[in-house]
């Protein structure tokens, strides 16, 4: 090959395709600023004050991490929660807590999301706390409330935190009064509590808020099945939800309830509780309920009975907190899980009966 027809080769090979050509540089396949947050994000730094001052002014990602603590059953994460919740304490109180019941597929998911648009459209900052029963087999929950209130979840004046009931009496979970110290500290001026609707749930939600509602439904057979003196004693209003569906079986439920309520006693708040009816679908009624609920925290704190039933539920929260924390030591005692185990076979044997053993472990005997 003569020295111009090397030039020529060498030329083609340098501006043919085939040539190895420099690569552009391709960045890291992993982001590691995101994988510093990540860490950050797991790391357990956040001291007690961080989180109090990020309550106070209103961070929600700190409140969420705040009542992640309260939740958690692990000792070090408990006695940190307290703490957050003993500085939170004296910044709380100054709330409406308003507890919302009935059985599945009353609209209580649905009435909760139209009153609180309702309510941050005229300048109230809306707390849900809405508790998802857990599975007995796997002990999980749902917790799909932020998927059925699609609205009010990206609403920057609320604050909806969904919590597994984790086992505790009715579905209410444990925590739920120390959540609502943590949102009020926040700035909520309303919490609304939404109760599982089934068992003992509304007698716990009860203890824990100022006003009771109970939705009830019309074209469900019989109305009167739904008229049960144990949680018509406890409500301050009833309403009966979906009432576009037909009017007139509507008005006739509400009728019925009206005349079921005059066979009973006063309750102690004088309050006379009302009937009216809603559609949180049409959003009728939705102004009339919030303006009832106003004017019972306004009668009751003129009798004295709004504060006084308050410091009843303090009352009542002291008295469980022992129950719970006898219950926790008395699992926690060492060897405390042979024991029980050695003696529930000799009761399945018949060999000691089920009381005799109780009686001896309460006494740490045997």
């Amino acid at each position: 090959m003569n020295p111009d027809e090397k030039k020529l080769y060498s030329n083609f090979e340098y501006d043919s395709a085939l040539s190895v050509q420099q690569g552009v540089q391709q960045p890291d396949q992993v982001n590691n600023t995101y994988l510093e947050r990540m860490r950050a994000r797991r790391r357990d730094d956040l001291s007690v004050e961080d989180l109090v001052s990020g309550i106070l002014h209103g961070d929600r990602t700190l409140l969420s991490r705040a009542i992640t603590l309260v939740e958690s059953s692990l000792h070090a994460h408990r006695e940190k929660a307290q703490q957050v919740i003993e500085r939170c304490l004296p910044y709380s109180g100054k709330s409406v807590r308003l507890g919302i019941t009935g059985v599945p597929g009353a609209g209580k998911s649905t009435v909760i999301e139209a009153l609180g648009k309702y309510l941050t459209a005229h300048n109230h900052k809306v707390a849900v706390l809405a508790i998802d029963p857990s599975s007995e087999r796997s002990k999980g929950s749902i917790l799909g409330d932020k998927t059925r209130m699609e609205e009010l979840s990206v609403d920057p004046n609320a604050f909806i935190r969904p919590s597994p009931s984790a086992g505790s009496l009715g579905g209410v979970a444990r925590k739920t009064r120390e959540i609502i110290t943590l949102c009020e500290a926040a700035g909520f001026d309303v919490v609304i509590v939404e109760t599982v609707g089934v068992g003992q749930s509304e007698v716990a939600a009860h203890s824990m808020v100022d006003f009771f509602l109970l939705l009830q439904l019309a074209n469900t057979g019989d109305e009167l099945q739904g008229i049960k003196r144990g949680i018509m004693e406890m409500a301050d209003m009833i309403a009966i939800n979906k009432c576009d569906l037909d009017s007139v079986k509507a008005e006739l439920a509400a009728t019925q309830y009206r005349n079921a309520l005059h066979l009973f006693p006063m309750p102690d708040s004088q309050w006379t509780v009302k009937v009216m009816l809603c559609s949180a679908y049409t959003h009728q009624g939705v102004p009339e309920l919030w303006s009832n609920v106003m004017e019972y925290v306004t009668f009751t704190k003129a009798n004295g009975y709004f504060y006084h039933k308050r410091q009843q539920q303090n009352l009542r929260i002291l008295h469980e907190t022992i129950e719970n924390g006898l219950h926790d030591r008395f699992y926690s005692t060492p060897g405390i899980e042979e024991r029980i185990a050695k003696m529930s076979q000799d009761i399945l044997e018949n060999k000691l009966s089920a009381y005799t053993a109780a009686d001896m472990l309460l006494e740490n005997r045997g």
